[in-house]
């Protein structure tokens, strides 16, 4: 007789199911703490929903990392990919990117500020610091990374230099492309709530700190939590899709 398989699908939910379940009765066995218990915190997104707070924080956190991450992928990729090519540019700029490289974004939110105010710009001009470096350096390590077979086949078929970098380059440095810009995403995300909480007034990362301000209301700042991690988590799987579509996965090892 063949072995009836499960599903994999119901082995994450089950495990899920359970830490909730033991988060509950931890709370329910300390009632003095006050840390909110998954049905607290549930309450607490029913309470934003109703009064329409959920959906204009999500839009308005989404709105700033979209600007963000698309201001610094049209920037930094083109620039990773030239300096990655012309190695003399490379050793030019590469002592000033390792300068700026390892400050954190959040160290600039006193310049944001003082440049920008207190708003949408200055959240916006954090999280562009905080993908530019990680998506020049993917672009440039890409480069550096193309198998020296598809340069030299390019250049045997006498290929023009647009047809070259479109035909060659791009198709290339896409796969690895994506994975920095995946992992950069997720920055942006990180990025998009601290800067929340200082910079402006709206947003996941303001409804956590106005929520423990407006007299300990832990369960709405455990529930701007789940949120924050439900919706990278979605932005993750979007970013996992993509690098699946089969004319972004052009490399040596597929047919």
């Amino acid at each position: 007789m063949k072995e009836l398989k499960l599903p994999v699908w119901p082995r994450p939910v089950l495990f899920i199911l359970s830490l909730l379940a033991t988060w509950e009765i931890a709370v329910d066995l300390h009632p003095n703490q006050i840390m909110p218990g998954p049905i607290s915190v549930l309450s607490g997104i029913v309470e934003l929903l109703q009064h329409g707070l959920l959906l204009k924080y999500v839009v308005a956190s989404l709105f700033r990392v979209t600007w963000g991450f698309a201001l610094a992928t049209i920037l930094a990729v083109p620039l990773g990919l030239t300096l990655g090519w012309y190695r003399r540019g490379e050793l030019a700029l590469n002592p000033l990117v390792q300068i700026f490289r390892p400050i954190s974004p959040l160290a600039w939110i006193p310049i944001a500020i003082l440049w920008f105010g207190v708003g949408d710009l200055s959240s916006i001009f954090l999280i562009f610091v905080g993908c530019f470096f990680p998506l020049l350096l993917t672009a440039m390590s890409a480069v550096h990374n193309i198998p020296a077979d598809y340069i030299n086949a390019g250049r045997n078929f006498g290929l023009s230099s647009s047809a070259f970098v479109s035909r060659v380059l791009y198709p290339a440095v896409i796969p690895r492309l994506l994975i920095g810009m995946r992992i950069t995403l997720g920055i942006a995300w990180l990025v998009v709530v601290a800067a929340e909480m200082i910079a402006v007034n709206s947003g996941l990362g303001f409804l956590i700190v106005d929520a423990r301000n407006a007299g300990n209301r832990y369960d709405l700042v455990v529930a701007g939590m789940v949120i924050i991690g439900a919706i990278g988590l979605l932005l993750d799987m979007g970013m996992r899709s993509i690098e699946q579509i089969k004319s972004f996965r052009w490399s040596s090892s597929e047919d």
